[in-house]
């Protein structure tokens, strides 16, 4: 194989088969959700979570419940406000983690 540059009409049939795939919003959206192997984290979460865009009133409602959860733990030790803090804090932490990866453009 030549490391040239294409001759001038195999460059066009390139560029119009580039164009056209620029087009297909499918092949765009399946492309964009694709999962890596099995070797990759994400692999490990369901699709529509990895995919899930929180909008910023759902990370603030979701802080709420988690402070007021664990302000409930601290100041009663019971055991099912820490246990409901427990479960609510990680999805708490992933709802933010996706927002600001969101909002930076990442």
């Amino acid at each position: 194989m030549s490391l040239g540059r294409l001759p001038e009409h195999e460059q066009h049939i390139l560029d119009e088969i580039e164009r056209t795939l620029r087009r297909d919003r499918r092949l765009d959206r399946r492309l964009r959700t694709f999962r890596a192997g099995r070797d990759s984290g994400a692999s490990r979460l369901p699709a529509r979570a990895v995919s899930w865009c929180p909008r910023g009133w759902t990370v603030a409602v979701l802080l709420a419940v988690s402070v007021t959860l664990m302000v409930t733990g601290i100041v009663t030790s019971a055991p099912w406000a820490v246990w409901a803090f427990a479960a609510a804090w990680p999805l708490t932490l992933f709802a933010a983690f996706r927002l600001l990866c969101r909002w930076s453009g990442g």
